[in-house]
């Protein structure tokens, strides 16, 4: 079951029957126009267009009782809050991991990263609730120029997931989410819209399977 996609992300979606993913877990782009010392870029990253759409699909190809956890822009949280609301989630929790360096300064130095816990209808509570401060371990970068620490990820998928379960990422990079899940005995489905991070998710995961098969 488990797959990298490579594709757009809303019509990718559009293809899944409703109600088919117990829970998911994205990054999408910030909306902040971000490019990295070395000219990598995101895609979609200056067009808010997408957030609606693909906020409606990931509502509905989600399960009855599940949840969703989306790292967002903190400076574009009007349009990531409404599309949410508007798509129909409930916002049931925040999250805050801590890093030990600033990403950005400005008026403050930027030491953290936030996600979101959206709900679709009313989903069991977890028999132990994580903190909502979790810490954050710097990847280097060297996947992708906003890559997200397998090491926060899986107790994501392991709080809110039961073994066996599909974790859908629709906007997965390198592949983090899909390295987590896999790691944690779920399956998976990413989908990334541009090739140069399809190919390395694909070789990440591609990688895990060998070390796993050894």
């Amino acid at each position: 079951m488990s797959r990298y996609v490579l594709g757009d992300s809303v019509q990718v979606m559009s293809s899944f029957p409703a109600g088919s993913i117990d829970f998911i877990l994205t990054a999408p782009p910030y909306l902040v126009g971000f490019i990295d010392r070395s000219g990598r870029s995101i895609a979609n990253d200056t067009n808010p267009d997408w957030v609606l759409p693909a906020s409606r699909e990931m509502f509905r190809v989600l399960k009855p009782n599940s949840l969703m956890v989306s790292f967002y822009g903190w400076n574009r949280i009007d349009a990531f809050v409404g599309a949410w609301k508007a798509a129909g989630f409930r916002i049931v929790g925040h999250l805050v991991f801590t890093k030990q360096y600033a990403s950005k300064s400005a008026f403050v130095g930027y030491q953290h990263e936030s996600a979101y816990i959206l709900a679709k209808s009313r989903p069991a509570l977890p028999a132990q609730p994580l903190a909502d401060v979790q810490s954050w371990q710097y990847t280097g970068n060297r996947h992708h120029p906003t890559e997200k620490p397998v090491s926060s990820l899986r107790p994501l998928i392991e709080s809110f997931t039961q073994p066996g379960a599909i974790v859908l990422d629709p906007f997965a990079g390198s592949g983090s989410t899909c390295v987590a899940a896999a790691l944690s005995g779920r399956r998976y489905i990413g989908i990334e819209l541009l090739p140069d991070y399809h190919a390395t998710g694909c070789r990440r995961l591609a990688a895990l399977r060998g070390r796993r098969a050894a």
